[in-house]
């Protein structure tokens, strides 16, 4: 399996139709960089295809999402990019409410 240690969210849609270069440039511009063991996530308008970029330290990888009914639960106002945990990044590749988990979940105050 590909080494992820960290998981990063664009915001804006990105394109479906673009390949692996066209990606990268994308991540390059959003991000500054693209780091090794560092995934980049995508979505399309419509939020029901995904993309993630994965930069190996070698080469990228890009693999592709697509859920058949619903879409992915994706930030719409705020900052360009997020970063997400794995435990995140595993709900929202599901299509499941991902903002919920981890310490936006948390309650501190009754």
């Amino acid at each position: 399996m590909i080494r992820v240690d960290a998981v990063w969210l664009a915001v804006q849609p990105l394109d479906m139709r673009l390949g692996s270069e066209a990606a990268l440039a994308r991540v390059v511009g959003i991000f500054g960089a693209a780091h090794p063991h560092h995934a980049y996530l995508f979505t399309n308008r419509r939020a029901n295809r995904l993309k993630c970029l994965v930069h190996d330290g070698i080469g990228v990888w890009l693999a592709a999402r697509r859920l058949n009914a619903g879409k992915f639960v994706w930030p719409q106002d705020g900052a360009s990019t997020l970063s997400l945990t794995r435990v995140q990044l595993d709900a929202l590749v599901l299509g499941l409410p991902w903002q919920r988990l981890g310490e936006a979940g948390v309650i501190r105050t009754i």
